[in-house]
């Protein structure tokens, strides 16, 4: 019993952790305000130090008030994105297990269509048909996550149609919508947070990786992947943390995310939660 207690202490503990320490970029983001944009032509080029922990870029911008910023406004993405995406996969997997063998074999069709399309080649094509910029980043990102789990919550709702309390509900006259809203979206919302958790990590890479290779954030916005697309001009230079700071901060971004969503899986899951 106290190896249980002890257990969940401490996915509490590393749930507040990463909580934390995006609070903490936010904040940084926060207090540093504009000034990773303001140029410095007299400390231009200034490799890390305790005055400039991630160094200056060319210009002379301190580079870590430039990438708190990045992570923000990659946080910002990856949060509206993954949560685009898991609701349309929230809707679309109820309606297909709900709503009748043709709704179900339309999503099922659309699925296979969005899985087996090249996935980079999927959000390059939807994020410049939306225009680029933030918007076409958020757009591309969610119009492109929702199958896996659609797929996950299609399953569970298809294993509640013969549970006795649905059967029931059926045999008392209860319509289709009504059995979706007040039996399966209750079960599934535990799937829909996890899988809303584990979307953000890809949605972060894959926004990163759309502006890094021209088809997201504007040039002049200090994203993540515009940083790390700038830096590669200075690496022959021996410019080493223009892209080392900013690529190891968004990795440790992404770990957090991958494992706040990983520990709140198995603090929701009835199977492990008690082992």
């Amino acid at each position: 019993m106290i190896d249980v207690y002890d257990r969940r202490s401490k996915t509490l503990l590393t749930i507040t952790g990463c909580l934390l320490l995006f609070g903490a970029v936010f904040l940084g983001a926060w207090l540093y305000g504009h000034q990773g944009e303001v140029t410095h032509l007299t400390l231009r080029k200034l490799s890390p130090s305790l005055a400039h922990p991630f160094g200056t870029d060319w210009l002379g911008r301190d580079m870590l008030a430039r990438t708190l910023k990045g992570l923000r406004i990659s946080l910002y993405v990856g949060i509206s994105a993954a949560a685009c995406s898991s609701i349309i996969a929230l809707i679309m997997g109820i309606a297909a297990a709900t709503m009748g063998k043709s709704v179900d074999a339309v999503v099922t069709w659309l699925v296979d269509v969005a899985m087996a399309t090249p996935h980079l080649v999927l959000l390059i094509l939807i994020s410049f048909a939306c225009g680029g910029g933030e918007k076409g980043v958020i757009i591309a990102v969610a119009a492109s996550h929702w199958p896996s789990l659609t797929r996950v919550i299609r399953a569970e709702v298809m294993q509640l149609q013969s549970s006795e309390y649905v059967q029931l509900s059926r045999q008392f006259g209860k319509g289709k919508l009504y059995i979706a809203r007040k039996h399966m979206l209750p079960h599934v919302v535990p799937q829909f947070m996890v899988g809303l958790l584990l979307l953000f990590p890809h949605a972060i890479l894959h926004a990163a990786a759309l502006t890094f290779l021209g088809f997201g954030m504007s040039p002049h916005t200090p994203a993540v992947g515009v940083l790390l697309a700038e830096s590669m001009r200075y690496l022959s230079m021996g410019l080493w943390w223009l892209a080392v700071a900013p690529g190891i901060a968004l990795v440790i971004t992404v770990k957090a995310f991958d494992t706040l969503g990983a520990n709140v899986r198995a603090l929701l899951d009835p199977r492990t939660c008690r082992e």
